[in-house]
Protein backbone atom coordinates (compact mmCIF):
# COMPACT_ATOMS: atom_id res chain seq x y z
CA UNK A 1 0.00 0.00 0.00
CA UNK A 2 1.24 3.48 -0.92
CA UNK A 3 0.35 7.02 0.12
CA UNK A 4 0.42 10.52 -1.30
CA UNK A 5 -0.55 13.38 1.02
CA UNK A 6 -0.95 17.00 -0.04
CA UNK A 7 -1.12 19.87 2.44
CA UNK A 8 -2.54 22.64 0.27
CA UNK A 9 -1.55 26.28 0.91
CA UNK A 10 -4.67 27.99 2.24
CA UNK A 11 -5.30 31.59 3.22
CA UNK A 12 -4.19 35.01 2.05
CA UNK A 13 -2.12 37.44 4.13
CA UNK A 14 -2.45 36.24 7.74
CA UNK A 15 -5.61 34.12 7.39
CA UNK A 16 -4.79 30.46 8.01
CA UNK A 17 -6.86 27.49 6.88
CA UNK A 18 -6.65 23.75 6.27
CA UNK A 19 -7.17 21.53 3.24
CA UNK A 20 -5.53 18.12 2.91
CA UNK A 21 -5.85 15.48 0.22
CA UNK A 22 -4.88 11.87 0.86
CA UNK A 23 -4.58 9.15 -1.76
CA UNK A 24 -3.69 5.64 -0.57
CA UNK A 25 -3.79 2.08 -1.83
CA UNK A 26 -2.36 0.81 -5.12
CA UNK A 27 -1.79 4.27 -6.58
CA UNK A 28 -0.60 2.92 -9.92
CA UNK A 29 -3.55 0.60 -10.27
CA UNK A 30 -7.14 1.11 -11.36
CA UNK A 31 -9.21 3.83 -9.67
CA UNK A 32 -11.06 1.30 -7.47
CA UNK A 33 -7.71 0.10 -6.05
CA UNK A 34 -7.06 3.28 -4.07
CA UNK A 35 -8.95 5.85 -2.02
CA UNK A 36 -8.99 9.63 -2.31
CA UNK A 37 -9.89 11.42 0.91
CA UNK A 38 -10.33 15.17 1.37
CA UNK A 39 -9.81 16.46 4.91
CA UNK A 40 -11.29 19.97 5.17
CA UNK A 41 -11.51 22.46 2.31
CA UNK A 42 -10.28 25.82 3.57
CA UNK A 43 -12.34 28.97 3.06
CA UNK A 44 -15.16 29.34 0.54
CA UNK A 45 -12.78 30.91 -1.97
CA UNK A 46 -10.54 27.82 -1.83
CA UNK A 47 -13.23 25.39 -2.98
CA UNK A 48 -12.57 25.71 -6.72
CA UNK A 49 -8.82 25.34 -6.22
CA UNK A 50 -9.35 22.07 -4.37
CA UNK A 51 -11.65 20.80 -7.10
CA UNK A 52 -9.11 21.70 -9.80
CA UNK A 53 -6.25 20.11 -7.84
CA UNK A 54 -8.10 16.80 -7.54
CA UNK A 55 -9.11 16.77 -11.20
CA UNK A 56 -5.72 17.82 -12.56
CA UNK A 57 -3.41 16.01 -10.14
CA UNK A 58 -5.33 12.78 -9.56
CA UNK A 59 -7.18 12.69 -12.91
CA UNK A 60 -10.53 11.98 -11.27
CA UNK A 61 -13.69 13.73 -10.15
CA UNK A 62 -14.50 11.04 -7.55
CA UNK A 63 -13.77 11.58 -3.86
CA UNK A 64 -14.29 8.45 -1.79
CA UNK A 65 -14.54 10.28 1.52
CA UNK A 66 -14.75 13.94 2.57
CA UNK A 67 -14.05 14.76 6.22
CA UNK A 68 -15.14 18.01 7.83
CA UNK A 69 -13.08 18.06 11.01
CA UNK A 70 -15.03 20.90 12.69
CA UNK A 71 -17.33 23.77 11.70
CA UNK A 72 -14.92 26.75 11.62
CA UNK A 73 -14.97 28.63 8.31
CA UNK A 74 -11.25 28.21 7.60
CA UNK A 75 -11.83 24.44 7.43
CA UNK A 76 -15.39 24.03 6.19
CA UNK A 77 -15.95 27.04 3.92
CA UNK A 78 -14.97 25.34 0.67
CA UNK A 79 -16.82 22.07 1.28
CA UNK A 80 -20.12 23.06 -0.43
CA UNK A 81 -18.22 23.79 -3.65
CA UNK A 82 -16.38 20.48 -3.47
CA UNK A 83 -19.69 18.65 -2.98
CA UNK A 84 -21.33 20.43 -5.91
CA UNK A 85 -18.47 19.97 -8.40
CA UNK A 86 -17.11 16.53 -7.50
CA UNK A 87 -18.67 13.10 -7.01
CA UNK A 88 -18.28 12.65 -3.24
CA UNK A 89 -19.28 9.18 -2.05
CA UNK A 90 -19.34 9.68 1.74
CA UNK A 91 -18.97 12.41 4.36
CA UNK A 92 -17.65 12.24 7.92
CA UNK A 93 -18.97 15.28 9.78
CA UNK A 94 -20.38 16.03 13.21
CA UNK A 95 -23.96 17.26 13.42
CA UNK A 96 -24.27 19.02 16.78
CA UNK A 97 -27.89 20.00 16.04
CA UNK A 98 -28.76 16.29 16.30
CA UNK A 99 -27.57 16.16 19.91
CA UNK A 100 -29.79 18.72 21.64
CA UNK A 101 -32.31 16.38 23.27
CA UNK A 102 -32.26 17.08 27.05
CA UNK A 103 -29.41 19.55 26.55
CA UNK A 104 -31.27 22.42 28.26
CA UNK A 105 -30.52 20.97 31.68
CA UNK A 106 -26.82 21.68 31.12
CA UNK A 107 -27.32 25.46 31.14
CA UNK A 108 -27.73 27.87 34.03
CA UNK A 109 -30.64 29.86 32.58
CA UNK A 110 -33.93 28.02 33.33
CA UNK A 111 -35.60 29.56 30.27
CA UNK A 112 -33.23 27.74 27.90
CA UNK A 113 -34.97 25.00 25.88
CA UNK A 114 -33.70 22.12 23.79
CA UNK A 115 -35.35 23.63 20.70
CA UNK A 116 -33.83 27.05 21.41
CA UNK A 117 -30.34 25.61 21.64
CA UNK A 118 -30.87 23.65 18.42
CA UNK A 119 -32.06 26.80 16.63
CA UNK A 120 -28.99 28.78 17.73
CA UNK A 121 -26.65 25.98 16.66
CA UNK A 122 -28.32 25.79 13.24
CA UNK A 123 -28.04 29.55 12.80
CA UNK A 124 -24.43 29.77 13.93
CA UNK A 125 -23.18 26.77 11.95
CA UNK A 126 -24.83 27.71 8.66
CA UNK A 127 -22.01 26.42 6.45
CA UNK A 128 -22.02 22.88 7.78
CA UNK A 129 -25.82 22.92 7.79
CA UNK A 130 -25.54 23.76 4.08
CA UNK A 131 -23.23 20.75 3.72
CA UNK A 132 -25.95 18.57 5.24
CA UNK A 133 -28.56 20.01 2.85
CA UNK A 134 -26.39 19.35 -0.20
CA UNK A 135 -25.62 15.84 1.02
CA UNK A 136 -29.31 15.05 1.45
CA UNK A 137 -30.12 16.41 -2.01
CA UNK A 138 -27.36 14.37 -3.64
CA UNK A 139 -27.88 11.24 -1.56
CA UNK A 140 -24.46 11.36 0.10
CA UNK A 141 -24.42 9.55 3.46
CA UNK A 142 -23.08 11.45 6.48
CA UNK A 143 -21.45 9.58 9.37
CA UNK A 144 -20.43 11.31 12.57
CA UNK A 145 -16.71 10.68 13.22
CA UNK A 146 -16.40 9.55 16.82
CA UNK A 147 -13.56 7.52 18.32
CA UNK A 148 -13.14 4.13 16.68
CA UNK A 149 -14.74 4.87 13.31
CA UNK A 150 -12.74 3.41 10.40
CA UNK A 151 -12.86 3.77 6.65
CA UNK A 152 -13.58 0.78 4.41
CA UNK A 153 -9.90 -0.10 4.07
CA UNK A 154 -9.39 -0.07 7.84
CA UNK A 155 -6.34 2.16 7.36
CA UNK A 156 -7.95 5.42 8.52
CA UNK A 157 -9.31 5.55 12.07
CA UNK A 158 -10.82 8.31 14.20
CA UNK A 159 -9.02 8.76 17.52
CA UNK A 160 -11.18 11.61 18.79
CA UNK A 161 -13.40 13.11 19.90
CA UNK A 162 -15.20 10.38 21.76
CA UNK A 163 -18.99 10.69 21.78
CA UNK A 164 -19.38 11.39 25.51
CA UNK A 165 -16.80 14.21 25.45
CA UNK A 166 -18.42 15.73 22.37
CA UNK A 167 -22.00 15.66 23.63
CA UNK A 168 -21.53 16.46 27.31
CA UNK A 169 -18.56 18.85 27.38
CA UNK A 170 -18.06 20.36 23.95
CA UNK A 171 -21.49 21.13 22.46
CA UNK A 172 -22.69 22.92 25.65
CA UNK A 173 -19.64 25.18 25.38
CA UNK A 174 -19.90 26.12 21.72
CA UNK A 175 -19.85 29.88 21.21
CA UNK A 176 -23.49 29.92 20.10
CA UNK A 177 -24.85 28.23 23.24
CA UNK A 178 -25.87 29.81 26.58
CA UNK A 179 -23.78 29.74 29.75
CA UNK A 180 -23.15 26.17 30.86
CA UNK A 181 -23.58 24.79 34.37
CA UNK A 182 -20.76 22.37 33.86
CA UNK A 183 -17.44 23.21 35.46
CA UNK A 184 -15.67 21.12 32.85
CA UNK A 185 -12.18 21.45 31.46
CA UNK A 186 -13.42 23.71 28.68
CA UNK A 187 -16.33 25.47 30.41
CA UNK A 188 -14.54 28.77 30.95
CA UNK A 189 -13.41 29.11 27.36
CA UNK A 190 -16.61 30.69 26.08
CA UNK A 191 -16.41 33.50 28.63
CA UNK A 192 -12.84 34.26 27.61
CA UNK A 193 -13.33 34.51 23.87
CA UNK A 194 -12.92 38.26 23.94
CA UNK A 195 -9.55 37.79 25.60
CA UNK A 196 -8.28 35.14 23.21
CA UNK A 197 -6.62 37.55 20.85
CA UNK A 198 -3.13 36.11 21.22
CA UNK A 199 -1.91 39.69 21.50
CA UNK A 200 1.82 40.06 21.86
CA UNK A 201 3.52 42.97 23.55
CA UNK A 202 7.03 41.67 24.02
CA UNK A 203 9.54 39.05 23.06
CA UNK A 204 11.71 36.82 25.22
CA UNK A 205 14.87 34.85 24.64
CA UNK A 206 14.88 31.13 24.06
CA UNK A 207 17.79 28.74 23.82
CA UNK A 208 17.89 25.07 22.93
CA UNK A 209 17.83 24.21 26.64
CA UNK A 210 15.42 27.03 27.60
CA UNK A 211 11.79 26.42 26.68
CA UNK A 212 9.03 28.96 27.38
CA UNK A 213 6.08 26.92 26.07
CA UNK A 214 3.86 25.71 28.92
CA UNK A 215 0.47 24.06 29.37
CA UNK A 216 -1.54 27.23 30.07
CA UNK A 217 -3.08 27.56 26.61
CA UNK A 218 -6.86 27.33 26.10
CA UNK A 219 -8.78 27.10 22.86
CA UNK A 220 -12.45 26.97 21.92
CA UNK A 221 -14.82 24.05 22.32
CA UNK A 222 -15.27 24.05 18.54
CA UNK A 223 -11.53 23.52 18.10
CA UNK A 224 -11.54 20.75 20.68
CA UNK A 225 -14.34 19.08 18.70
CA UNK A 226 -11.92 18.58 15.78
CA UNK A 227 -11.79 15.10 14.31
CA UNK A 228 -8.37 13.61 15.10
CA UNK A 229 -7.27 10.99 12.57
CA UNK A 230 -4.64 8.24 12.43
CA UNK A 231 -3.71 6.75 9.07
CA UNK A 232 -1.72 3.50 8.92
CA UNK A 233 0.21 2.79 5.73
CA UNK A 234 2.35 -0.34 6.06
CA UNK A 235 2.85 0.38 9.78
CA UNK A 236 3.86 3.99 9.03
CA UNK A 237 1.42 6.18 10.92
CA UNK A 238 0.18 9.69 10.06
CA UNK A 239 -1.45 11.76 12.84
CA UNK A 240 -3.76 14.56 11.70
CA UNK A 241 -4.84 16.88 14.51
CA UNK A 242 -6.77 19.72 12.79
CA UNK A 243 -7.39 22.43 15.44
CA UNK A 244 -7.60 20.12 18.47
CA UNK A 245 -6.54 21.60 21.80
CA UNK A 246 -4.91 20.13 24.87
CA UNK A 247 -8.09 18.57 26.37
CA UNK A 248 -8.86 16.74 23.12
CA UNK A 249 -5.27 15.67 22.50
CA UNK A 250 -4.85 14.51 26.09
CA UNK A 251 -7.86 12.22 25.72
CA UNK A 252 -6.32 10.75 22.57
CA UNK A 253 -2.97 10.20 24.29
CA UNK A 254 -4.73 8.51 27.22
CA UNK A 255 -6.54 6.25 24.75
CA UNK A 256 -3.31 5.32 22.97
CA UNK A 257 -1.54 4.73 26.28
CA UNK A 258 -4.32 2.38 27.36
CA UNK A 259 -3.61 0.33 24.25
CA UNK A 260 0.18 0.43 24.84
CA UNK A 261 0.61 2.26 21.57
CA UNK A 262 4.10 2.56 20.09
CA UNK A 263 4.51 6.28 19.33
CA UNK A 264 7.62 5.59 17.25
CA UNK A 265 5.28 4.39 14.50
CA UNK A 266 4.14 7.98 13.91
CA UNK A 267 6.15 9.28 10.96
CA UNK A 268 4.27 12.52 10.26
CA UNK A 269 2.27 14.82 12.53
CA UNK A 270 0.13 17.80 11.63
CA UNK A 271 0.87 20.71 13.99
CA UNK A 272 -2.42 21.57 15.73
CA UNK A 273 -4.28 24.80 14.93
CA UNK A 274 -1.72 26.36 12.58
CA UNK A 275 0.94 26.34 15.31
CA UNK A 276 -0.97 28.23 18.00
CA UNK A 277 0.58 28.15 21.47
CA UNK A 278 -2.89 27.47 22.90
CA UNK A 279 -3.23 23.92 21.57
CA UNK A 280 -0.11 22.02 22.58
CA UNK A 281 2.06 21.53 25.67
CA UNK A 282 5.56 20.20 26.40
CA UNK A 283 4.12 17.04 27.99
CA UNK A 284 2.00 16.27 24.94
CA UNK A 285 4.98 16.83 22.65
CA UNK A 286 7.17 14.57 24.79
CA UNK A 287 4.64 11.84 24.17
CA UNK A 288 3.80 12.45 20.49
CA UNK A 289 7.26 13.46 19.22
CA UNK A 290 9.66 12.26 21.91
CA UNK A 291 11.86 13.75 24.64
CA UNK A 292 13.93 16.87 24.07
CA UNK A 293 17.26 16.27 22.37
CA UNK A 294 20.39 17.24 24.27
CA UNK A 295 22.06 19.30 21.57
CA UNK A 296 20.78 21.60 18.84
CA UNK A 297 20.33 19.67 15.61
CA UNK A 298 18.36 19.61 12.36
CA UNK A 299 18.00 15.84 12.53
CA UNK A 300 14.35 14.84 12.17
CA UNK A 301 12.94 11.80 13.95
CA UNK A 302 9.45 12.75 12.72
CA UNK A 303 8.13 14.98 9.94
CA UNK A 304 5.82 17.76 11.09
CA UNK A 305 3.75 20.08 8.91
CA UNK A 306 1.90 23.29 9.81
CA UNK A 307 -0.78 24.89 7.63
CA UNK A 308 -0.30 28.66 7.72
CA UNK A 309 -1.09 31.73 5.64
CA UNK A 310 1.21 33.28 3.08
CA UNK A 311 2.37 36.05 5.40
CA UNK A 312 3.92 34.94 8.68
CA UNK A 313 2.86 36.66 11.88
CA UNK A 314 3.53 36.02 15.57
CA UNK A 315 0.33 34.08 16.14
CA UNK A 316 0.44 31.37 13.50
CA UNK A 317 2.80 29.75 13.84
CA UNK A 318 4.00 30.56 17.33
CA UNK A 319 7.79 30.59 17.38
CA UNK A 320 7.88 28.96 20.81
CA UNK A 321 5.78 26.10 19.44
CA UNK A 322 8.01 25.69 16.39
CA UNK A 323 11.03 25.55 18.70
CA UNK A 324 9.34 23.00 20.94
CA UNK A 325 8.73 20.65 17.99
CA UNK A 326 12.28 21.10 16.71
CA UNK A 327 13.84 20.40 20.14
CA UNK A 328 12.24 16.97 20.08
CA UNK A 329 13.32 16.01 16.58
CA UNK A 330 10.26 17.32 14.77
CA UNK A 331 11.38 20.36 12.73
CA UNK A 332 8.33 21.97 11.14
CA UNK A 333 7.60 22.40 7.44
CA UNK A 334 5.17 25.22 6.66
CA UNK A 335 2.68 25.60 3.79
CA UNK A 336 3.23 29.34 3.36
CA UNK A 337 5.87 28.45 0.78
CA UNK A 338 3.40 26.37 -1.20
CA UNK A 339 2.03 22.82 -1.26
CA UNK A 340 3.72 20.32 1.05
CA UNK A 341 3.84 16.80 -0.36
CA UNK A 342 4.54 13.56 1.50
CA UNK A 343 4.72 10.10 -0.02
CA UNK A 344 5.17 6.53 1.18
CA UNK A 345 6.16 3.69 -1.14
CA UNK A 346 6.20 3.62 -4.93
CA UNK A 347 4.18 6.76 -5.62
CA UNK A 348 3.44 8.51 -8.95
CA UNK A 349 4.65 12.00 -7.94
CA UNK A 350 7.68 11.14 -5.83
CA UNK A 351 10.09 13.16 -7.98
CA UNK A 352 7.87 16.13 -8.81
CA UNK A 353 8.57 18.33 -5.79
CA UNK A 354 11.82 19.81 -4.47
CA UNK A 355 12.93 19.01 -0.94
CA UNK A 356 11.19 21.12 1.68
CA UNK A 357 13.20 23.22 4.09
CA UNK A 358 11.99 23.28 7.68
CA UNK A 359 11.60 26.41 9.77
CA UNK A 360 14.70 27.51 11.73
CA UNK A 361 15.16 27.63 15.48
CA UNK A 362 14.04 31.02 16.80
CA UNK A 363 16.12 32.72 19.49
CA UNK A 364 13.47 35.40 20.09
CA UNK A 365 9.94 34.17 20.75
CA UNK A 366 6.67 35.91 21.47
CA UNK A 367 5.49 36.72 24.97
CA UNK A 368 1.71 36.53 25.09
CA UNK A 369 -0.45 38.65 27.31
CA UNK A 370 -2.80 35.77 28.10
Amino acid sequence: MNLELDFLPIGEKTQCGDALILSYGNLKGQRYEYSIVVVDSGFQENGDHIVDHIKNTYDTDVVDLLISTHPDQDHSGGIPIVLEKLDVKKIWMHKPWDHTENIAKLFTNPSVTDQGVKKEINKSLSTVKEVEKIAKRKGIPIIEPFTGLKDESGCLVVLGPDEKFYKEELIPNFRCTPESKDDSIVETIKDKLGEISESIKDYVDEKWDLETLDDSGETTAENNSSTILLLNINDNHILLTSDAGQPALTRVVNLLDSEEYDYSKIKLIQVPHHGSHRNISPDLLDKLIGPKLDIETDIATKITVVSIARELDDKHPSKKVMNAFKRRGGPVHATNGGLKYYGIGDVPRQNEYPSSKSLPFFYKVEKHTN
